[in-house]
Order: structure tokens, then sequence, then C-alpha cells
């Protein structure tokens, strides 16, 4: 058995592998089961852009928690105050993962209770996290005794408030090339988001078209148009006919990013986060 706490990784055998997690998919974004007081098991979202764990208030409640702070909670349609919680750690059976601190979002408990909650930058910071959505898997290495032989595409990222950043590009009908930075976030379902800022600046509403749509998230709701990007590229691995949506109030990044990748994109394909080489793999 490998166990992971208090952020210190301990493997058998000199091997980077740590443990391998049963994933579900929903609209192609990896949930798992973890346990917490030996309570549950419960459902978490992975979530690359999410920078603290969250819990659903109700499951505070089921808890029991007590508060021992407040952190501000940034999303793509507002910011939200919540409370904050220590001492928790999520079981995920051959593995355990303890944060410094979780939140929980006091809007969530006005909506319906889709999950338990969001694991969130940390995650991927204690280990090198493979996902493979066509096998429902994740699978945990210790950073240190990772390597990697394979023939993959290796991306270079930068990490913008614990949020991992890769420069990217994509044509458009005509053949123009435009060229951006990009967050990585593997808590959103859709292909790519870009930012009214930057929707804007290449009238890319005009260029790609789209029908009128919306996204949710924390902070309410905003305005969209679902579109299809003719080629999106990250290194030389191209994506055709990528599904964007184009943000026509506010942004999901702040400026000067163009916006994020989300698993509508990343699903096609099996990727590895080394946080600690700073680096994405897309095999």
């Amino acid at each position: 058995m490998a166990l992971l706490l208090a952020s210190t990784i301990f493997s058998s055998g000199g091997e980077s592998l740590v443990a391998r997690v049963p994933i579900k998919l929903q609209h192609g974004r990896a949930v798992v089961s973890a346990k917490i007081d030996e309570k549950g098991p419960y459902t978490f979202l992975v979530d690359t852009a999410c920078t603290i764990p969250t819990l659903h208030p109700e499951l505070v409640d089921e808890l029991g928690l007590q508060p021992s702070g407040r952190v501000r909670i940034h999303g793509i349609a507002g910011i939200e105050r919540a409370p904050t919680y220590r001492n928790v750690v999520f079981d995920l059976g051959k593995a355990a993962y303890k944060p410094r601190r979780v939140a929980s979002i006091p809007s969530e408990r006005e909506h319906h209770r889709h999950r338990d909650g969001v694991i969130g930058s940390g995650f991927f910071e204690t280990f090198v996290v493979e996902f493979r959505p066509k096998e429902k898997a994740l699978v945990l290495h210790s950073p240190k005794e990772f390597e990697y032989s394979g023939k993959g595409e290796v991306v270079s990222f930068r990490l913008r408030e614990e949020i991992p950043v890769i420069d990217a590009s994509f044509e458009l009908p005509g053949g123009e090339t435009l060229k951006g930075e990009f967050e990585v976030d593997t808590g959103c379902d859709s292909g790519i988001c870009m930012g009214e800022h930057f929707v804007k600046q290449h009238s890319l509403v005009k260029k790609l078209g789209g029908k009128d749509s919306e996204k949710f998230g924390v902070g309410g709701r905003v305005d969209t148009a679902d579109a299809r990007i003719p080629i999106f590229r990250i290194g030389k691995r191209e994506f055709k006919k990528a599904q964007a949506d184009l943000f026509l109030d506010g942004s999901p990044v702040d400026e000067p990013l163009a916006g994020h990748i989300g698993m509508g994109v990343l699903g096609r394909t099996a990727v590895i986060f080394d946080y600690s080489r700073r680096r994405m793999i897309l095999e």
C-alpha cells in the first residue's frame, strides 16, 4: 500500500507508482470517490484550475467541521467569500491526500448537490497525475521517482496562481492563425473558453459565428457564443473542429491570458501532469 499524508509520498521498491484510482466521467470530466474521516465514499471533481479544495456545504454539515478562516473564491462570473477548514484527509484507497485547508462555497447550498466537492491544484503538486479517460482511471506517481520515456507531446507550462498556463494557437476559417496563453482547466467541460477581451480584440464572434449559449459557475452565469474552431494546436498536436465558448460578458481568466482549455479538448487524449518539472504530456 502506498500512502500520502501531509504532502509526503511513501512508495515501495523505489518505483514511482503510488496508486491507480478509478474515475467516473461526467461530461468528460474526471470524478473520483474518496472517504473523509472514514465516512463516505464521496465524489470529487479533479480540477487543475481550483486553487483550494472545496466541500459542498451539506457535506460540511454532515462531517461536523468547524471553520478556521475565510478565503475569496474567484469564479467565471464573480468572487465569493467562503469559510475554510483544516485537517481534512481525502482517502483514495491506496493513496491519501491532505491539503493545508479546504473551503466551502456558501452559494452551492442553493443548488442541487451533483457531487460533494472539488480536489484542486495541491493534488497535482503532490502527485504526477495521469488522466486516462479511455481506461477511466487516474494513475498517481511519486514526482521524485517518476520518469517519462514515451513518445507523447511534451508541453512546458508555467504556474500562474497555482494554475498551469501554456502557449497554444488556432486557425480561423480562411487560414488566419492566432496565438495566445491559456490556462489548463480539467474542471471545465468545454473545449476552449475565451475571454470577452480576447473575443472582441480579434472579432471572433464575427469570424467563427456560433449560437447563443451561457456558462454557469461561481458568481452566477455569463452569456457566450458556442462556436467551432477548425484547428486548435497544443505544441504539434492538432485538435480539429474544437468546441469553443466565446464569452460575450466577462472572462474565465484575467488579461493578458486568452482563455482556458477544458476537457472537451484534453479529454480526446491521455494527459500526464508533471508539476514538479512544469510539463504536460499529451499521449
